[in-house]
This record gives C-alpha cells, sequence and structure tokens, in this order.
C-alpha cells in the first residue's frame, strides 16, 4: 500500500505532467502558426511524453493500490512570442518539473517508501536529460538568433525528432 500523502503528491505529479502536455501542445500550434513546423514537431513530440510520463505514474499508482484523482486542467496560454522565448519558457518549465520531482523524491525517502524512491528514480534521471536537451536548443537559438536562414536550418533539425 501507498500512504495518502504520496498518493496525493504522485496525483498532483500526474496532473501536472498532463498539464504540461497541454502547454507543449499550445507551444507547437503556436510554433506552427509561424510556419516552424520543426519546432511545432518537436514540441508535439514532447507533448507525447509528458503524457507518457503521467501514464507511467498512473500504473505505478494503481499497482501500489493508490487511488487515481484527476483534477481540471487550467488551460495553457495561447501566446509565447518568438520561438527563442518559446524554448526559453520550456527550459523554465523543465527546471520547475525537475524541482517537483525532487520534491517527490525527498518525500519518498522521508517516509522509508522505497518503491516510490525506486519508480522516482527514472524521473530524476529523466529530467536531467530534458534539461540539458532542452538547454541546449536554447543555446543554439541564441547563438542563431530569429532572423536568418541559420533558425530555419534548426528548425529542419528538430523536424526529425522521433518519438521515444
Amino acid at each position: 500500500m501507498i500512504s495518502k500523502t504520496m498518493q496525493d503528491a504522485l496525483n498532483a505529479q500526474i496532473n501536472l505532467e498532463q498539464a504540461s502536455a497541454q502547454l507543449y501542445l499550445a507551444m507547437s500550434a503556436h510554433c506552427e502558426a509561424r510556419s516552424f513546423r520543426g519546432f511545432a514537431h518537436w514540441l508535439k513530440v514532447q507533448a507525447g511524453e509528458e503524457t507518457a510520463h503521467a501514464l507511467k505514474l498512473v500504473d505505478f499508482l494503481l499497482a501500489r493500490k493508490g487511488t487515481l484523482d484527476l483534477r481540471p486542467i487550467a488551460a495553457p496560454p495561447t501566446g509565447f512570442g518568438g520561438v527563442i522565448e518559446v524554448f526559453e519558457k520550456t527550459l523554465e518549465h523543465e527546471k520547475g518539473i525537475t524541482a517537483r520531482i525532487n520534491a517527490l523524491f525527498e518525500q519518498a525517502r522521508s517516509e522509508k517508501d522505497f518503491a516510490s524512491e525506486m519508480a522516482l528514480q527514472w524521473y530524476v534521471t529523466e529530467q536531467v536529460e530534458e534539461e540539458s536537451r532542452v538547454g541546449l536548443i536554447v543555446d543554439h537559438l541564441h547563438a542563431v538568433g530569429d532572423k536568418g536562414g541559420a533558425i530555419w536550418y534548426l528548425d529542419s533539425r528538430l523536424a526529425k525528432r522521433g518519438t521515444t
């Protein structure tokens, strides 16, 4: 069995992962509307990945005989500025997710909930990858700016992202 405190924290994270999926889908549509189809594709794949993260937590919660408690998700914004701003906001969002995962991990450790700690280790590692990957995109965008051929080259590169 899982503690009520951990169950509530996991449910909050599940809802946050779903909100992240919605955010990235909105960002994808924003990029698509500006003809940046590669950036849009990358963000759409990211939205799917966030949904997969939520489902992985759902499976874990249910395996521990916890109760799933889905809550309404606020609509994401519709405007995000230029592509550089989109990915800067993505990086900041991922840093916030990292802080939440770290707090969950700390809670599992304080409760001596070893099963949750082990499950959350995957998310800790995943967040290192997420921040690194988005940080690299931000660095590349800052290097090339948002005008000229180089941004379109980056757009074409990000269009090649496969699903994970």
